[in-house]
């Protein structure tokens, strides 16, 4: 019968101990002051709204988005306009990414080929992207289809440039040591490329939510009738300053919690 081995305790040295408990406090006092900064932005936004030190037509105020947002949840839709635009984010957010990625190993793979396009793709990620959705909505399709290619639109060339420079930077003495020992391409990208690139992926996948969010928002300005962007732009069509201010407000805050998301899968998956 196979003895269970008991996990003898690490003694740790009090200069050590003193160490990690410093860490943990600079981490509670940075996590205290990004809440105390949020909670005064809010209770000065209101104050100056209330004693009228600022406009509230333009700028409205916490309370009346929080009664405006206890509206739209009893009435269930909020959640119908968060169900469109989370949807076409993330169609957005994977197309773009493994789009991206493909590219980049397609380039690496064909050193001939990123040679030819090159200027192509310089070209292509100086041009601003949202000049160009309105051309992008009408050959994609004037809905989830349009929006979410807007979305990956934006996200694909930056992903490309940035993991195949990712790519080619790989320390050339670990190729060389593989290929000595009968390596072939596929067990390169697979051994050596792709996980020395990691945390420029995790890298990606934090930027592109962003990127993401604005193509959606671009795209339902232009065509939808329904998510946070078709919201925003109502708001700001009918002089509802509460309602825009809302859209900004739920916005910020999806996008915070799949940053946030994309934050902890990156310190699950990279572990230093």
């Amino acid at each position: 019968m196979r003895e269970k081995i008991k996990a003898e305790p690490i003694n740790m040295s009090k200069e050590h101990e003193q160490y990690l408990r410093s860490i943990k406090k600079e981490k509670s006092f940075i996590k205290i002051m990004q809440i105390l900064i949020f909670v005064i932005f809010i209770a000065l936004w209101e104050w100056a709204a209330v004693n009228n030190h600022v406009d509230r037509f333009l700028t409205s105020t916490p309370s009346a988005i929080f009664e405006l947002i206890v509206k739209f949840i009893e009435d269930g839709s909020l959640f119908k306009h968060l169900y469109v635009s989370t949807t076409e984010t993330i169609a957005g957010f994977f197309v773009g990414t493994i789009a991206g990625l493909l590219m980049a190993i397609l380039l690496w793979w064909f050193e001939r080929l990123a040679k030819i396009t090159d200027p192509y793709i310089v070209i292509l990620n100086s041009l601003p992207k949202t000049a160009l959705a309105p051309i992008i909505i009408l050959w994609a399709g004037m809905g989830f289809s349009g929006i979410v290619v807007t979305a990956a639109s934006i996200s694909v060339v930056v992903t490309t440039m940035t993991l195949y420079t990712g790519f080619t930077s790989v320390e050339k003495d670990k190729i060389v040591l593989l290929k000595t020992m009968g390596a072939n391409k596929y067990q390169i990208l697979k051994k050596v490329i792709i996980p020395a690139n990691i945390p420029s992926i995790m890298s990606v996948i934090r930027v592109n939510i962003g990127l993401s969010w604005i193509g959606v928002i671009v795209g339902e300005f232009l065509v939808s009738k329904a998510g946070i962007g078709y919201l925003i732009l109502y708001g700001s069509q009918t002089f509802k300053l509460d309602l825009v201010m809302m859209g900004v407000f739920v916005l910020g805050v999806i996008a915070a919690i799949m940053y946030f998301f994309a934050a902890w899968l990156e310190k699950k998956v990279i572990k230093y």
